[in-house]
């Protein structure tokens, strides 16, 4: 990429950035209620102005139908693929980025459910049998993916919803409801760190938005706080602050956490060398990448692939 590439492209977040802060991107979603349903379905595309680094009160049940990409629930940063299955809770935030070719559009990429805490709270009282749901909205405020054949039966559910109306759709809502409810813990990994709490403001969501797209589109190159900061107009110092508060993790933490995730997955889905794939996802020398890797995923990259493919 040449220099002339970098500026034009720095300039077109910095304009991005200007309207997001001029109340295009909001810190917090409005989650508009549905009179026809207990709970709200819908589905978007990506890009969409929905799909962006956000929170709300309603839990939120996510499915991803089509492509590849990268996603960050609280401090948790991961790698997607069609079939993802998520259950976001209470205020996490959250963001789903799709690997893009340049003006691709991925239609009705997302299948969203999101209901009310109190909905549930108030149909327990009448329907006793829904408390079996209270333990799992506990969990979910780490955010959870499901796996396996959970994952398969909460799609299938999932896609029944959008499909059908009235008692119908009901149903179908109650069967996902005991998929995840019930689903095994080896079927569930959990995402964000317990402590995480992040600090949001207004702005917040913007200049993490921002940010992300500037990281995720970058992280197998250069990657520079300065950079990012000067996408933000803000000074290293206060940015390096102000991102911590919101996002829960430093800036350093955020890019190696996603050439570590785009590392996992090249070893699962790849049989390319780990001296490769070091390099691949940004990593400068193998040293440094076999320890990060054997401090995040408790083994190295050789053992790691070892294991998944026996």
């Amino acid at each position: 990429m040449s220099a002339a590439d970098l500026t034009d492209g720095a300039e077109g977040a910095t304009a991005r950035l200007a309207e997001r802060l001029l109340g295009m991107r909001a810190n917090r979603e409005v989650i508009p209620p549905d009179p026809n349903h207990s709970v709200r379905w819908h589905q978007h595309d990506y890009p969409s102005p929905v799909a962006r680094w956000n929170y709300h009160p309603e839990y939120e049940i996510h499915l991803i139908r089509k492509g590849t990409g990268k996603f960050i629930v609280g401090d948790h940063i991961g790698t997607f693929e069609a079939g993802q299955v998520s259950l976001v809770g209470s205020g996490l935030p959250h963001d789903w980025v799709s690997d893009l070719e340049p003006g691709e559009v991925l239609e009705n990429r997302d299948a969203v459910i999101q209901f009310d805490a109190k909905w549930v709270e108030q149909t327990a009282a009448l329907v006793p049998e829904m408390a079996e749901v209270k333990p799992l909205l506990d969990q979910s405020a780490r955010g959870i993916e499901f796996l396996g054949r959970s994952a398969e039966t909460a799609a299938a559910a999932i896609e029944a919803m959008g499909s059908t109306t009235g008692l119908e759709r009901l149903r179908h809502l109650l069967e996902l409801f005991a998929v995840l409810a019930r689903a095994p813990q080896d079927e569930r990994r959990y995402l964000a760190d317990e402590w995480f709490r992040p600090q949001l403001d207004s702005q917040a969501a913007a200049v993490v938005d921002i940010v992300l797209e500037y990281v995720f589109g970058n992280h197998a190159g250069t990657v520079k706080m300065s950079e990012a900061a000067a996408l933000v107009g803000m000074p290293e110092p206060t940015f390096s602050k102000y991102f911590k508060r919101a996002t829960g993790q430093n800036f350093s933490d955020l890019v190696r956490k996603l050439r570590l995730a785009h590392a996992r997955r090249l070893l699962e889905h790849s049989d390319k060398a780990v001296s490769e794939i070091c390099y691949e996802v940004g990593f400068s020398n193998l040293s440094n990448f076999n320890r990060h890797f054997l401090n995040d995923a408790g083994e190295t990259p050789r053992a790691y692939r070892q294991r998944l493919h026996g």
